[in-house]
């Protein structure tokens, strides 16, 4: 890639450009769900205030690329990797790859031993970063989205 792409720490400049980056690709496959809202209305309460972390990419200084860490209920598990989105037009540029590096290094340096995701079988780029970056197939818990088919963990060494 030959422009300089940045990852940083999201602040509320970047609140519309996290709802739209999602947004873009969940209507693209599938609806807005009422967790979805929650989310991306209200990064700060929902993720933010509770322990989470959300990073932005930026290419040419726009937002291009958001991920998020929230907190994860689920019992062994320290964060769920979610609300990742990138541009249509940044995608195939790694900007991805460099997301999930970043949130999964932050993850460590929050003390996280393992993550969790939760995905569908539709997205394929997606899955396939997700398994190159170490993240296994698991069992089924309980889902409050309906377009979820896959969840994944990953051990963090």
């Amino acid at each position: 890639m030959n422009t300089i792409v940045s990852i940083i720490p999201y602040s509320d400049a970047y609140q519309d450009a996290f709802r739209q980056l999602n947004e873009e690709w969940i209507v693209k496959y599938f609806e807005l769900e009422e967790m979805d809202k929650r989310a991306l209305n209200h990064p700060k309460e929902y993720i933010l205030d509770k322990g989470g972390y959300i990073a932005v990419a930026l290419w040419e200084g726009l937002a291009v690329g958001v991920c998020a860490l929230i907190p994860c209920p689920h019992e062994g598990y320290d964060f769920e990797l979610s609300k990742m989105g990138v541009s249509p037009k940044a995608q195939g540029k790694g900007i991805g790859k460099l997301l999930e590096e970043h949130i999964i290094a932050k993850a460590k340096e929050l003390g996280a031993k393992k993550l969790f995701l939760e995905s569908n079988r539709k997205l394929g780029p997606a899955l396939s970063l997700y398994k190159k970056l170490g993240f296994r197939e698991m069992t089924q818990i309980a889902s409050p989205y309906s377009r979820s088919d896959i969840q994944m963990e990953l051990n963090i060494n």
